[in-house]
């Protein structure tokens, strides 16, 4: 991260415990008039509506890029069609494994239910009632009879739908018209992130009213439920990076240990400086001198899994939305689940290079609208975004060289097969 990310980090956190500290101490005192919570209330909601009205553009401008750019890069080889593919099928299995995991953890350890009473107290009254359709009435809201009404109404996954269709039909027009298109809506995409730049030099002061009354209403037993939250991230984060160990020694043919040595230093890297683009020339290094990867792969399949492939945004993201339906007391059923998922897999490959805090409310706020629970609580939980994002780059960093020690050994097959030389 850049030093300006570090500082706004830093100052968000600490609006965050002033505001849950003053709130507290002022809910003790008993002397908080109605008219204050009142209004740090409405601060805290002008901030919260200010990010809230640049998720639907950049979300589909993003996304419309994004398949833009994957379709370019899966044309341009058969190593590259790979490893596109490879990157798909881990983000999928990853969505299916967070699904199964996180639910069984929150059952195993339940936010205690006096703390998450606080949290939403605090940050969003009372919990909306969220009936799943049945699978005939999902399916069909699929595909939206009306892309305008489907943006106005925020319907996540029928505006993805769209999204999708749109981005590939992009890719197959004449081109100079693609690159007009795919122009205007990176233009739109840039304009917006600006937006959300500005919007988040105000963070401390709209972290600072959520927090405030968050104290007000809950006093400190609200720090709980975060302090949850923010194992429960983390975790989902090593999680994704211990499974790098197993896919590189059962399919790319490295043995543990030797992975374990090899991929250490530039974990290392990652976690001090939390970035994948920062961590890419340890990462090549250590794939090339202590993987046994040729430069001609490892120079085309990581910077290509840096730029499109997250394997901890779904499991952290998926995280994120299922601990607000868990502390707000929302059954997720099939349909919401899918509906996440498929968001989900759809924002992790268009919102990839974004700045820390722009990625995370453009990544959480379209999945959790598709699962069905309020977004009131994310900007507290992207308070204390520091810790889990050290693990995400963790996790990222470990899964790029896992799949590209996969897509070695797919070469080196393919080598065999035609006779060449598979150490070229």
């Amino acid at each position: 991260m850049t030093r300006l990310f570090r500082s706004l980090s830093v100052r968000v956190l600490t609006a965050l415990i002033l505001g849950l500290v003053i709130g507290a101490w002022l809910k003790g005192l008993n002397t908080a008039p109605d008219w204050l919570t009142a209004s740090v209330r409405a601060v805290g909601s002008l901030w919260l509506s200010g990010l809230q009205m640049t998720v639907v553009p950049l979300v589909l401008a993003l996304l419309i890029t994004g398949i833009a750019s994957m379709a370019d890069a899966a044309a341009s080889g058969r190593l590259t069609r790979r490893a596109v593919i490879l990157f798909l099928t881990l983000l999928s299995a990853t969505v299916v494994a967070t699904f199964i995991v996180i639910p069984l953890a929150l059952r195993l350890w339940p936010v205690d239910a006096g703390a998450a009473a606080a949290l939403v107290a605090g940050a969003a009254g009372d919990a909306p009632q969220v009936n799943a359709p049945d699978f005939a009435t999902w399916l069909t809201s699929l595909a939206p009879g009306n892309p305008v009404k489907a943006a106005a109404e925020t319907a996540m996954l029928p505006l993805v739908v769209f999204g999708v269709f749109f981005g590939f039909a992009v890719t197959r027009l004449r081109e100079d018209q693609r690159r007009l298109l795919v122009g205007f809506f990176e233009a739109i995409a840039e304009a917006m992130i600006v937006v959300v730049r500005w919007v988040l030099w105000a963070a401390p002061v709209g972290v600072f009213a959520l927090a405030m009354t968050l104290g007000l209403s809950g006093g400190f037993e609200s720090s709980g439920a975060i302090g949850h939250y923010v194992v429960l991230a983390c975790g989902a984060g090593i999680l994704v990076a211990l499974t790098a160990y197993p896919l590189a020694a059962a399919f790319g043919g490295v043995p543990l240990p030797r992975f374990a040595r090899a991929i250490a230093p530039a974990q290392a890297v990652a976690f001090s400086t939390q970035s994948s683009l920062g961590t890419l020339p340890v990462m090549v290094e250590r794939a090339v001198d202590e993987l046994g990867v040729p430069e001609r792969v490892a120079g085309l399949t990581l910077p290509l899994a840096v730029a499109v492939f997250r394997m901890t945004s779904p499991a952290v993201n998926l995280t994120v939305a299922l601990f607000i339906a868990h502390v707000m007391g929302i059954e997720v059923g099939l349909p919401q689940m899918i509906a996440a998922g498929l968001v989900a897999l759809a924002v992790s490959i268009s919102s990839v290079g974004l700045p820390g805090q722009v990625s995370f409310y453009i990544s959480m706020a379209p999945i959790c609208v598709a699962m069905g629970v309020p977004i009131d609580l994310l900007p507290l939980l992207l308070a204390v975004e520091v810790a889990p994002d050290i693990f995400r780059t963790v996790g990222n960093v470990s899964a790029d060289l896992a799949a590209t020690t996969i897509l070695n050994r797919g070469e080196q097959k393919a080598a065999l097969a035609s006779g060449a030389d598979p150490a070229i």
